[in-house]
């Protein structure tokens, strides 16, 4: 069996035509890739190989939509080759870490992998690489569209006073903004807490 056939199902994560030059790495590099089920508090993981091992180990959630999905398996193929390169010297998101990232997701800009504002989106954030996706806000919108979880929305985008659940199951009362948090309170212990606006909640 061959490398394309090995990841053949890939193929059904990732934007059209998007398949042919991600398969490149895994030419490159022995991977175990692993398509998970939704994980609230990751998008993807990249483990390097085990002692006495060659495969270097990558999870993605499988829920995510195709332009997420490549946008994190990119990066953490860029924490690949960064420990290939580095091991273990350097920060997870350091400066070499954003070299990296910013040369291979460069590599996939203005192929039509991604629809225009997505692109738009990456472009601005390649200009300042956060640590992840979800920390910049312009991307995540741009990505939001595109959400396979379009029960879920935003807790910037709910009104003042609105209710809404989490993912662990509380329900909270939205009640002022704070530069980019918003003060909340959770309705059974009255208890004050600040949640992010780009937190993904249920609408109630």
């Amino acid at each position: 069996m061959n490398i394309e056939q090995k990841f053949a199902g890939l193929n059904d994560f990732l934007p059209a035509g998007a398949f042919e030059k991600v398969i490149i790495f895994f030419k490159q590099y022995p991977v175990q890739l692993k398509i998970t089920h939704d994980r609230s508090s990751i998008r993807g993981d990249y483990r390097h190989p085990l002692p006495g091992r060659s495969l270097h180990r990558i999870s993605i959630n499988g829920t995510l939509n195709p332009y997420s999905f490549l946008i994190t398996l990119l990066h953490e193929i860029a924490h690949l080759i960064a420990f290939v390169q580095y091991q273990n010297n350097i920060a997870p998101h350091g400066r070499e870490w954003k070299a990296i990232f910013k040369n291979v997701l460069s590599g996939f800009l203005n192929q039509n992998y991604f629809p225009a504002t997505v692109e738009h989106a990456l472009q601005q954030h390649l200009e300042n690489l956060k640590a992840t996706t979800c920390s910049d806000p312009e991307l995540n919108r741009a990505l939001k569209k595109y959400d396979k979880r379009q029960l879920l929305q935003f807790v910037e985008s709910l009104p003042i006073k609105s209710r809404f659940q989490t993912m662990d199951g509380r329900i909270f009362e939205k009640m002022e903004k704070l530069r980019t948090r918003y003060r909340c309170r959770e309705v059974k212990s009255g208890q004050l807490y600040f949640i992010p606006g780009m937190a993904e909640v249920k609408p109630l």
